[in-house]
């Protein structure tokens, strides 16, 4: 039989890292402090209504150009390297997947990021994921980023969950993610996914966990506490954590707790499947359903 999969998908920023990845390294190497990029940035985008995310690739590559900078796609992995993640994370994966082989189950981790895939691949720990969904550039013959590759915006991040969901991870193939796929031939139901993420640039896809029997979980630092304890007032996450992913915190004791009950109602659905099969019935459509949160 094959294992069933939970999946675990991240948002990046301020939740595996401790600020915006461009923060610190980027933005430092054009002579800006992170405040006067991104307000460089975001008033570009609200003066020409643009998309913010288009916007803030806009700038990366205009401002490279007037300053004679190279904006190719080494310079951005290096930028990756300097980046901080919270206690803990680098540990993280191997400590989750380990847990989940003792389940019988097994473990995949996404990233579903408006950062950029390219200093996401600098972190060194971009091998940790089966596939990275994130803000990435087109590189023109010179290798010099000319056009945004991918947008991934506040509200376009949950089409990745949905490809997530149907095994479907190729982002240009849009033909296979919009046919028509019974609910028990997706490859990760939505019951078995967990997403991390620490604002309201996360709330579709929480909103998604929290609608479809997912979880949801919001991150914090001190900072924006606040802000995460709105989202669980609201009933828009189901746990806040403060952002350490150490062994025995409340964060990764919970996300256990988690896979542990994805894997009983796994198990539990296989062995309702093997009843009816012994009788020899299909079993009916509703009951994969039967140990779905409400």
């Amino acid at each position: 039989m094959t294992r069933p999969i939970i999946a675990l998908l991240y948002d990046f920023d301020k939740t595996l890292c401790t600020t915006d990845m461009e923060n610190y390294t980027f933005i430092p190497a054009l002579g800006y402090t992170p405040a006067q990029f991104w307000q460089k940035a975001n008033s570009f985008g609200r003066d020409n209504h643009m998309d913010g995310l288009l916007a803030y690739m806009y700038t990366m590559i205009h401002e490279c150009r007037e300053q004679n900078r190279r904006l190719d796609r080494d310079f951005l992995v290096r930028c990756g390297r300097d980046m901080v993640l919270f206690p803990g994370v680098r540990e993280w994966f191997r400590r989750i997947n380990a847990f989940g082989q003792q389940l019988g189950v097994e473990i995949e981790h996404y990233v579903i990021s408006s950062g950029l895939r390219e200093i996401i691949e600098g972190s060194g720990i971009a091998h940790e994921f089966r596939e990275i969904y994130a803000c990435e550039f087109f590189y023109d013959e010179e290798g010099l980023a000319c056009w945004p590759k991918l947008d991934v915006n506040f509200t376009n991040k949950t089409q990745f969950v949905y490809r997530i969901n149907k095994g479907v991870l190729d982002v240009s193939d849009d033909k296979t993610l919009n046919d028509s796929m019974p609910d028990d031939s997706k490859r990760i139901p939505f019951t078995n996914m967990i997403y991390v993420g620490d604002g309201l640039s996360d709330v579709p896809c929480m909103k998604m966990m929290r609608t479809y029997g997912g979880q949801a979980i919001a991150v914090y630092q001190e900072e924006n506490r606040q802000g995460v304890e709105d989202l669980l007032s609201k009933g828009r996450v189901d746990f806040i954590f403060p952002a350490d992913y150490r062994e025995g915190t409340a964060l990764d004791s919970t996300v256990k707790n988690i896979i542990r009950k994805m894997a009983i109602c796994d198990t539990l659905a296989e062995e309702n499947a093997a009843q009816f099969r012994q009788i020899g019935r299909s079993p009916l459509p509703y009951q994969a359903s039967l140990f779905e949160e409400t």
